[in-house]
């Protein structure tokens, strides 16, 4: 048996000779009839020559006389060939015929793609500082190879794995990573492909200064002051991407655009460049929205981002839904170094849920610190709260909120960690968000207490498209009288879409004479599943448990389970759920969606 080995650099299809073949023949164009073709091939070779084979894409052109069409058919062999190529077939047989049928040919093209060629070895070599200094990310290289032995060679899988491994390189330290050389040894007779590709790292490199360009309204102090990077510290693409969420997590910048200087020749102290677009003084958003809880909505916000001086914020906001309602005032100054951002707010919020008329005002200070993986947030918030009865029936005296404005001055602190794959549509990890306040009766307080109030969510895949998110929140108040003088939006009541599905929003609490009013201790848990039939739609089975109350002693856990479909959309998550409340034997059916604009 004979041995037939071959280098295999593929190149663009030989389009430049067929329009050479094309335009001899064209000289004596005349008008004539479309001709009709039929093609023969498996399905994935169908659909590539469907797309790339002249005579299949020309066959519905009245333009066609027969000197081209016959050059075509001579030509479709070979074209096949290169084409078939591409996918790993390197000895397809290709017959075409041609039949008069009335006033149109009709030609029939057959290919039997042969024997699959598979990747027989691969050989990768890192040359450079990586190979020494380095080897846990040589070895990610090797072991996140994305063509190994046993897998069909294809052109574009094979153009994709050598971009991927060397994007491993580039990913940290070796920014000027290259390949150096690649090469695939084709053995037709054996069906085989020896590959090998040598990477050359480069020196490894370290951050330098940043320096800004196209900031024209806000001060480009405001650029240092959020940047994370030190000079010196060690490169990292993922850095890069963090400074730049960063920047537009804040009201200032449209679009971010983050590089550093790579070369090799100046590696330690790389310039970092910020190119910012920046938003105008002032904008105006919008939106309209519908949940099961709190009914349809509209928003409108409008944002001065140079209030009385440069960069200092003034954002006010107006929320009206059919049973909640909220107006908000912040005034924010630009970030200090470190990325702090100190503001001031004010707030009116309604709800009538439940049989309550609750309204919550506040006013306070706080100085916050946004980050990829972790916000911070430090607050003095005054809250002054009002809770009726929507018949104005009077309110039990025993555990439950006395009639009147009540309020308290809290100081308090939140942590939110992140820990997750991916920041807007996470697969894997966890986000975490603690919150601690305490007030002292006298210090604008009519009743001391302290607050906590803990939320995680945990996402763990199971296969591809499988994955289990895992949910629990806890809030506790604990105080040395009830509840009677405490701001009722600071304590607790469950159920709804965030919480116990099954049963209506803030339905869980304390229940008296027909009406629920909050509690000092909150327990919610849900388990849901997950199966993405494609990356933008998926379907959900969940269980949701919970309970509110003022003693663990009079707890009563409300269950439900249900069904739903998920949906991702370009301007976010859109959830619709059917559930059933084991308590109230009820099914009821939950919904969120919006559009902003």
């Amino acid at each position: 048996m004979s041995m037939a080995t071959t280098s295999f650099n593929p190149r663009p299809l030989p389009l430049a000779q067929w329009c050479a073949g094309i335009s001899m023949a064209a000289v004596s164009a005349w008008a004539g009839a479309a001709y009709e073709v039929e093609l023969a091939a498996p399905a994935p070779l169908k659909e590539l020559l469907s797309e790339h084979l002249d005579l299949v894409r020309y066959r519905d052109r009245d333009d066609i006389n027969p000197q081209l069409l016959a050059f075509m058919i001579d030509a479709a062999p070979a074209q096949v060939r290169q084409l078939a190529a591409t996918e790993g077939y390197f000895s397809p047989l290709t017959s075409v015929t041609r039949e008069r049928r009335g006033a149109t040919d009709t030609i029939g093209l057959t290919v039997q793609p042969g024997p699959r060629t598979l990747v027989a070895s691969v050989d990768l070599a890192v040359r450079g500082p990586a190979a020494e200094r380095s080897p846990d990310q040589v070895a990610r290289l090797h072991r996140h190879w994305s063509l190994p032995p046993g897998t069909p060679f294809r052109q574009p899988a094979w153009a994709d794995a050598k971009q991927d491994a060397l994007r491993t390189l580039r990913q940290r330290r070796y920014a000027a990573a290259r390949i150096a050389g690649s090469r695939a040894a084709i053995n037709a007779d054996e069906h085989e492909a020896r590959l090998h590709v040598t990477y050359d790292s480069g020196p490894p490199f370290t951050f330098g200064a940043v320096t800004v360009s196209g900031a024209v309204r806000y001060p480009e102090t405001i650029v240092a002051n959020v940047n994370p990077l030190r000079v010196g510290e060690q490169y990292s693409a993922a850095r890069l991407i963090e400074f730049q969420r960063q920047l537009l997590r804040l009201p200032y910048y449209s679009n971010v655009v983050i590089d550093m200087e790579r070369d090799p020749a100046a590696a330690q102290g790389a310039p970092v460049h910020v190119r910012v677009s920046e938003f105008p003084l002032q904008r105006i958003r919008g939106g309209i929205g519908y949940t099961t809880d709190t009914g349809a909505s509209v928003s409108a916000r409008h944002s001065h981002n140079s209030v009385l001086r440069p960069a200092l914020v003034l954002d006010t906001e107006l929320i009206v839904e059919q049973r909640r309602q909220l107006g908000r005032l912040e005034l924010a100054l630009a970030p200090r170094p470190g990325g702090f951002v100190d503001s001031a707010r004010l707030s009116a919020e309604r709800t009538r849920l439940e049989g309550i008329d609750q309204r919550s005002r506040r006013a306070g200070v706080q100085r916050a610190r946004h980050g990829e993986r972790r916000d911070t947030l430090y607050a003095l918030t005054y809250y002054r709260d009002r809770l009726e009865r929507l018949n104005q029936a009077p309110l039990p005296a025993d555990v439950i909120i006395e009639p009147g404005d009540h309020q308290a001055g809290v100081a308090s602190v939140e942590k939110t960690w992140r820990q997750v794959d991916d920041l807007v549509f996470p697969r894997s990890g966890y986000v975490m968000s603690a919150h601690a306040g305490a007030a002292l009766k006298g210090l604008l307080t009519d009743q001391s207490f302290v607050r906590g109030h803990l939320r995680v969510q945990a996402y763990r895949p199971l296969r591809a498209r499988d994955l289990v998110l895992l949910r629990a929140e806890l809030g506790l108040l604990a105080t040395k009288g009830g509840n009677g003088a405490i701001p009722a939006s600071l304590l607790f009541r469950g159920g709804g879409t965030d919480s116990v599905r099954g049963y209506a929003y803030q339905s869980i609490g304390n229940l008296r004479e027909g009406t629920v009013y909050p509690a000092r201790s909150l327990l919610t848990a849900s388990a849901e599943y997950q199966y993405w039939f494609r990356p933008s739609w998926g379907a959900a089975l969940f269980y949701d448990t919970g309970m509110a109350a003022d003693r663990w002693r009079e707890r009563s856990w409300f269950h439900g389970a249900g069904a739903g479909v998920r949906w991702r959309t370009p301007v976010g998550r859109v959830r619709a759920d059917l559930a059933y409340g084991f308590r109230d034997r009820q099914l009821r059916p939950h919904l969120s969606l919006g559009v902003a604009f």
